[in-house]
């Protein structure tokens, strides 16, 4: 089984939410993280990419396909650099491999569904529609994010694409008025089931703790 875990935007939890789907999967088989393109990393980085955060999280086996050094979105990073990167069909051709020895291949994506993951134009979107694979949204529960959710449950339906559900990516402690109100919206709304809630600050537990916790944020 291949999942897309998309968001829809950049800072809404996509990452920790990855990781925790990760351990859901790894409780029923063997799973692998796979992150096409990562950007914001490289010598002259300190900073750890998403699949190495996911790593420290969970424990379980990640790749990255693709890195670039500038903190930004990908086909600019690498137009900034005048490097080619490699077109969505090649990313999805070794996904498909690993598909072959892993009951579950998580795939994160980069931003929004829209966000172009190399220099012909290839979306996440297109990652998954290629695929044929299940995708499942990381959204965030502030204000605002029922259109930011709409628009991205509406983009992929425009490709044939069904969301599989959405995943809260932080959720406060305690919640305002928005974030409860959204909780109940969000499902009603889009006509997508909600799988789970990621508490605000998980990202920061140690991978014992993380482990413990998470199968309690999905329902």
């Amino acid at each position: 089984m291949i999942v897309v875990v998309t968001g829809t935007g950049t800072g809404v939890g996509k990452t920790v939410a990855t990781a925790a789907l990760a351990l859901r999967a790894a409780s029923r088989g063997s799973v692998v993280v796979v992150k096409p393109v990562q950007t914001g990393v490289g010598p002259e980085s300190d900073e750890a990419g998403d699949a190495e955060a996911i790593h420290a999280l969970t424990g379980c086996a990640v790749q990255e396909l693709t890195c670039l050094a500038d903190p930004l979105a990908p086909e600019t990073a690498a137009r900034l650099r005048g490097v080619r990167i490699p077109p969505v069909s090649e990313h999805a051709d070794r996904i498909r491999v690993l598909a072959e020895s892993h009951d579950t291949v998580l795939v994160e994506g980069a931003g929004g569904v829209l966000v172009r993951l190399d220099t012909e134009g290839g979306t996440i979107l297109d990652l998954a529609a290629e695929l044929e694979a299940q995708v499942v949204v990381v959204t965030s529960v502030a204000l605002g994010t029922l259109n930011h959710t709409e628009l991205t449950v509406a983009a992929l339906r425009a490709r044939g694409v069904e969301p599989t559900g959405l995943v809260i990516g932080s959720w406060p402690d305690p919640p305002g008025l928005a974030e409860t109100c959204n909780l109940e919206d969000l499902p009603r709304v889009t006509g997508v089931p909600l799988l789970g809630s990621i508490p605000a600050g998980a990202g920061a537990l140690t991978r014992d703790e993380f482990a413990a916790q998470a199968p309690m944020w999905f329902a």
